[in-house]
C-alpha cells in the first residue's frame, strides 16, 4: 500500500525515532528500518529522501505508547547491548533492533516454543536479534550465551516481575545501566488495583538497586499496564 509522507523528521526528545506526517494531515512515529523491504507485523514502510522507515503502532508495542505518553528519555542508543525478556514475536525487539543499528544486539529470552519460532524467523533477516529460547526466571542458564549489557527491556507475563529482573540485572546489567519494565498489573496479581500493584513492584526495584527515573501509564493503550524506567547502581 502506498502511503504518501509530507515530511520525515527526527524526533526532538528520542534518538533514533523519527516524527512522519501524512498527507491525511495524521502524525505517526517510526524507525529507520535496519532491513530495507521487510516488515516483521504488518506495519506500513514509509519512503523518504532515499530512506525506508517502518510505522510503529502504539496499540502493538508497550515501548511505543510509553513514547506517546510522554516518556522522560528513551535510553536505547545506537551500540547498545540489550537484554530483552519476553520477546515474544518481536514486535517491539524489531524496533528496538532498528535504533541499536547494526553495531547493537538484542538478546530476545522467550519461553514459549511456538512464539519463539515466530522470532526466529525475524532474527533470520535481523542479525543484531539474538533469541534464546528460556526462561526468563532462570538467567544463569543462559549466562554462558549473553554478555554485559547496556540496558535491560523486560515485558513478561509473571508475578514478581520486579524480582525476576533483578536476578537478570545481577547476571548482566552493567553498572549505571537501565531498565525498562513494562509491568502488567492483572498479571501480577489480579485481586489488587493497579496501583497497589505498580508500587510494590517499584519498591521491589528500589530494594535491588534501581533508581526510578520515570514511570508512565499507558493507556489509551493498553489498560491497566505502566511503563517503568530506572537506572541500575550495584552494590559495592
Amino acid at each position: 500500500m502506498m502511503v504518501n509522507v509530507v515530511s520525515v523528521k527526527p524526533h526532538e526528545k528520542y534518538m533514533g525515532v523519527y516524527i512522519v506526517e501524512l498527507e491525511d494531515g495524521s502524525v505517526r512515529l517510526a524507525t529507520k528500518n535496519l532491513v530495507p523491504g521487510h516488515r516483521v507485523y504488518g506495519e506500513r514502510l514509509f519512503h523518504w529522501e532515499g530512506v525506508e522507515y517502518r510505522e510503529w503502532n502504539a496499540y502493538r508495542s508497550k515501548l511505543c505508547a510509553a513514547l506517546w505518553n510522554g516518556l522522560e528519555e528513551l535510553p536505547v542508543k545506537e551500540g547498545n547491548r540489550v537484554l530483552y525478556l519476553g520477546a515474544a514475536t518481536g514486535t517491539t525487539a524489531s524496533h528496538v533492533s532498528d535504533i541499536v543499528g547494526s553495531k547493537g544486539r538484542v538478546y530476545g529470552v522467550e519461553f514459549a516454543p511456538r512464539v519463539m519460532r515466530e522470532f526466529v524467523l525475524v532474527a533470520e533477516i535481523r542479525k543484531n536479534l539474538y533469541p534464546i529460547l528460556g526462561d526468563a526466571r532462570k538467567p544463569h542458564e543462559y549466562r554462558h550465551i549473553v554478555e554485559a549489557v547496556d540496558g535491560i527491556y523486560a515485558d513478561v507475563a509473571q508475578p514478581e516481575q520486579a524480582s525476576l529482573v533483578a536476578d537478570n540485572a545481577n547476571f548482566f546489567l552493567k553498572d549505571g545501566g537501565w531498565l525498562l519494565l513494562a509491568i502488567k498489573a492483572r498479571s501480577i496479581d489480579v485481586t489488587k488495583e493497579p496501583s497497589e500493584v505498580y508500587k510494590r513492584e517499584i519498591n521491589t526495584l528500589r530494594e535491588r538497586g534501581f533508581e526510578i527515573v520515570d514511570v508512565v501509564h499507558l493507556e489509551p493503550y493498553d489498560k491497566d499496564h505502566a511503563m517503568v524506567y530506572a537506572r541500575f547502581h550495584r552494590r559495592k
